[in-house]
């Protein structure tokens, strides 16, 4: 009895220390995706992603960057694009690079990995997405294939329901002025998005606390030493499983900190926000089921290639991610970090209580 209340001690300290070092960079991001809702007009992507040109392509991608969207709250986004007239290609560079990174999981990165996996993050995601668009404009192109209204008024109407605050958020009414622009997206930000995203969060920290306890570095050595293997299982794991972008950085890190490969950590947060066994069946609709087929398969291919690289990159350079890990692991949350660790746990819980009705 007593061994598991240690452990379970044990697992909560962990979990502890993982928020200290990251709230503060998760309270930054949200305020910057609340800037970036209250100031980005919400027809401008829109306006830049019509037609099937290689450009708009390329606009999805560096649009979709730091978006703060995960992979149920992109759906909607992108069935709007494509019903505004977005480009097939658009569209599947948008559904990647949006979910797979964020202001969000860009400031988590650099709390709880190295400043290098924070660059190649969203750079990697930036060439899927456009690498993704291409293929699916060009499969599109020459298998003439188009989708029928039918299947996309159906793609817009299961994207339309999905229940997440952060789907819907697109549809309200434009505010009127600066201070109320300010006040409505810092409202998406610590309201809607907060409360999409707080819980994955949390269970990604959790989760971290538990590998950091229960995962040996002796298991990592001797069933992930291989870092083919290691990738291969890292992808096996991602891509059905859900999770964002914020909430799979935590899990990356304690990954690593264990020993796992920085190219496996990396196909990890590649593949893991950007499918999922849930929203593939809306992309089908979405896109066609032979644009899944290349969108999937094209993520899965450029994971483990950025996998690869990035070992390779770590090694000719002569740093390891888990010296900048075990650095910060090691140091004492101070007034800031505990702070913000209490201020991040209380809009989480108040974003996720149920909201009373208004009578008018």
């Amino acid at each position: 009895m007593n061994t598991i209340i240690d452990s379970f001690i044990s697992v909560l300290l962990a979990s502890w220390n993982v928020l200290l070092e990251s709230a503060p960079f998760v309270l930054l991001g949200f305020f910057v995706a609340g800037l970036l809702k209250a100031f980005l007009p919400d027809d401008f992507v829109a306006r830049h992603l019509g037609g099937g040109s290689t450009a708009s392509i390329f606009k999805a991608a560096a649009m979709g960057i730091p978006i703060p969207l995960c992979s149920c709250g992109v759906l909607p986004a992108a069935a709007g694009l494509k019903k505004q007239g977005a480009g097939k290609g658009a569209v599947t560079s948008f559904l990647i690079s949006t979910p797979e990174t964020g202001v969000d999981s860009i400031a988590v990165s650099y709390a709880l990995l190295d400043p290098l996996m924070t660059v190649i993050r969203p750079v990697v995601a930036f060439f899927t997405a456009v690498a993704a668009g291409i293929a699916v404009a060009f499969t599109e192109k020459y298998s003439g294939t188009e989708i029928p209204d039918a299947v996309q008024n159906s793609a817009n109407e299961n994207a339309d329901t999905c229940s997440s605050s952060c789907c819907c958020s697109h549809k309200e009414l434009e505010p009127v002025g600066l201070s109320n622009k300010f006040k409505n997206g810092m409202r998406f930000a610590f309201g809607d998005l907060l409360k999409d995203i707080g819980g994955w969060l949390f269970f990604g920290i959790v989760l971290s606390g538990l590998i950091s306890v229960f995962l040996s570095p002796e298991i990592v050595s001797r069933y992930l030493s291989n870092e083919y293997l290691a990738m291969l299982l890292m992808l096996a794991i991602s891509v059905p499983l859900y999770v964002c972008a914020t909430a799979s950085t935590p899990i990356a890190a304690a990954l690593a900190l264990k020993g796992i490969s920085p190219g496996a950590a990396l196909v990890f947060l590649l593949a893991g926000p950007a499918t999922n066994a849930a929203a593939i069946t809306v992309i089908a609709k979405l896109i066609g089921r032979r644009a899944t087929v290349v969108y999937v398969a094209v993520i899965v291919v450029m994971s483990f290639l950025a996998g690869i690289g990035v070992n390779a990159l770590y090694a000719s350079l002569g740093i390891g991610i888990t010296s900048w890990l075990s650095a910060s692991a090691h140091e004492e949350g101070g007034p800031l970090s505990i702070a913000s660790a209490i201020v991040l746990v209380v809009l989480v819980v108040k974003a996720m209580l149920p909201v009373k009705a208004h009578t008018h």
